[in-house]
C-alpha cells in the first residue's frame, strides 16, 4: 500500500513538472529583456554617477585599507626605539 502511495505521488510531480519548467524559463526570459532594457535606457544616468563614485572610493579606501595599524603618526619601530 505504500508502494501505490509513493508511486501515485511520483507521478503526480512529473505531471506539475514540466509546468513549472515552463514557469522558470518564463520568468528567466522576462528577467533577461527587462535587465536588457533597464541597462540600455539609463546607461546614461550610469555613466553620469561614475565621477561621483570615484570621489566616494577615495575616502572608503582611506578609511578601509589602512588595516589593523592604529592611528596615524605611530611608528612601526621595535621595543627599544620606544625606550
Amino acid at each position: 500500500m505504500a508502494d501505490e502511495i509513493r508511486r501515485e505521488h511520483h507521478t503526480e510531480q512529473n505531471s506539475d513538472h514540466p509546468y513549472e519548467r515552463r514557469m522558470a524559463w518564463g520568468w528567466w526570459v522576462f528577467a533577461v529583456i527587462a535587465l536588457f532594457y533597464l541597462l540600455t535606457e539609463h546607461l546614461a544616468h550610469l555613466f553620469g554617477i561614475l565621477p561621483y563614485l570615484l570621489l566616494l572610493a577615495c575616502p572608503l579606501m582611506h578609511f578601509f585599507m589602512h588595516g589593523r595599524h592604529g592611528e596615524h603618526g605611530h611608528t612601526h619601530g621595535n621595543e627599544e626605539d620606544k625606550k
